[in-house]
């Protein structure tokens, strides 16, 4: 199995819309943090697709390692 990639040691804060959805990049290599481009093609670590159900800000994992994906769990502080 693939390990991701740290994209970065804390959340990234997002403004999210009641309704859409987002697909959060699990691996870590997408280009357009913390949503998925593409990247994960070369490994076997797939997107976590989220519906907001409401609007305002989340806190998207940016070490990959959260055990609550797509937010944040306070995991980077370990690593």
């Amino acid at each position: 199995m693939t390990d991701p990639v740290i994209a970065q040691k804390g959340p990234y804060v997002v403004t999210v819309e009641e309704g859409k959805s987002y697909f959060w990049c699990a691996c870590g290599r997408s280009k357009d943090q913390p949503f998925c481009d593409g990247s994960h093609e070369v490994t076997d670590l797939r997107p976590i697709r989220w519906k907001a159900d409401a609007s305002g800000e989340k806190y998207f994992c940016g070490c990959k390692h959260t055990k609550t994906p797509p937010f944040c769990d306070g995991t980077h502080e370990t690593l």
